[in-house]
């Protein structure tokens, strides 16, 4: 097992399941609790909504993650389940029992904040040591051999006698989680905790810690604003707006199938390309072009259009360059990405962006024909909002299917 190194922040650790077992904190009887979410509100001064009726239940053992804009309801919602914010209405049930009145420190749930939130006068060992002794009964050998353990299996055995101000801001986060890990917890709520980091260092400790719940199988919901940790981290995704469920989904159902516009902006970057349209017969009219629709899907489109104003939704990736002349652009802007060149396209008046492999030569200015398949399109009712396109009818009845 090698030390963590402040400069290159690798870290090996042992699984649970390998040789060194006996050495990581055991779960004992107490199971990955599963949390239902009841028509959950949270109402400020009796005006303002910042949770409203959110109802989802996670199962036990899942990583499910939080996004959404700032002002969305995610940290409240992560709030009233570890009892900071109380409920307004509806209710929280944590392993099948309602947390309504219960206090904090009885919940079974250990937290982890952005500001990792570490007494900067305790060293490492007291840090990770000082919940379990206010919340257990354990003897203090007990609480030392969990403690030492979870050091080890985090990297920073080396540093338990030292304080918090000693150590880089990757090395405090795993105080951080590791001070949650030796509570043994039923759930893991986890508030932005990699935010602070750098870039680097981030991708590093967002692999740690899906390890470590692939190894402690403990229930996590982690609240972020980066869409790209929300993809690769998580079972599910909760997208929430404007404290309302927008969907709640697999990763590759939420970029795949967004179930609404918001969804589809808000999930890529860069995000989806939009082009206002209208359908005749089973062609979508825009400015500067025209898009063919298959007969079966220009008919249930109309079936489900609200207003005659629709918007044709198409990812960057999506698009090729074509020599067929399908659709002309003007190039405006041309972004070297390494790997990837970045297009910023005029399209009748219209913005769009283009992402084509870094060895394609196109210069500001050009003028080129694009393309892109009909199975890649989406079609989202202006009026509402909702995705419209045929392939969205499996996903109803486990997401919000439109933003109003």
């Amino acid at each position: 097992m090698s030390k963590s190194n402040d400069n290159t922040e690798t870290t090996t650790w042992t699984n649970r399941r390998g040789n060194e077992a006996d050495a990581v904190p055991q779960r004992g009887d107490r199971e990955s609790a599963p949390v239902t979410f009841e028509n959950v509100r949270k109402v400020y001064d009796n005006r303002m909504v910042a949770v409203a009726d959110f109802s989802a239940r996670i199962e036990g053992g899942e990583f499910i993650t939080i996004v959404g804009p700032s002002g969305s309801g995610k940290s409240t919602l992560l709030r009233m389940i570890a009892g900071l914010e109380s409920i307004s209405g509806g209710d929280i049930l944590v392993g099948g029992e309602s947390v309504k009145g219960v206090d904090p420190q009885d919940r079974g749930i250990a937290m982890v904040f952005q500001n990792y939130a570490l007494y900067p006068h305790m060293s490492v060992r007291k840090n990770m040591s000082y919940g379990l002794k206010l919340t257990s009964d354990l003897d203090s050998e007990e609480i030392t051999r969990r403690v030492e353990a979870t050091a080890e299996m985090m990297g920073i055995g080396d540093y338990l006698d030292q304080r918090p101000g000693t150590l880089s801001g990757g090395q405090q986060q795993r105080v951080a989680t590791g001070r949650a890990i030796v509570r043994d917890p039923a759930l893991f709520l986890m508030d932005e905790p990699l935010s602070n980091l750098d870039a680097k260092l981030k991708i590093h400790m967002r692999t740690e810690l899906q390890r470590i719940q692939d190894d402690l199988g403990t229930t996590t919901i982690y609240v972020t604003h980066d869409q790209h940790e929300a993809l690769t981290m998580s079972d599910r995704i909760i997208v929430l707006d404007e404290g309302e469920l927008q969907q709640f989904a697999s990763p590759s159902e939420v970029y795949d199938q967004p179930v609404n516009r918001f969804v589809a902006d808000f999930i890529g970057e860069p995000s989806m390309n939009f082009f206002d349209v209208t359908l005749d017969g089973h062609r979508l009219f825009a400015p500067g072009f025209e898009y063919s629709l298959g007969p079966d899907v220009a008919e249930t489109v109309r079936g489900r259009q609200r207003d005659e104003a629709l918007e044709l939704g198409v990812r960057p990736e999506d698009i090729s360059l074509s020599e067929r002349g399908d659709i002309t652009a003007r190039v405006e802007v041309v972004e070297n990405a390494g790997s990837d060149n970045y297009l910023y396209l005029d399209v009748g008046g219209s913005e769009c962006t283009v992402r084509v492999s870094g060895n394609v030569d196109v210069t500001r200015g050009a003028e080129l024909s694009i393309s892109f398949e009909p199975d890649d399109i989406h079609i989202f009712d202006r009026a509402t909002g909702e995705n419209i396109s045929p392939y969205i009818d499996s996903k109803a009845a486990t997401t919000r299917s439109t933003t109003q």
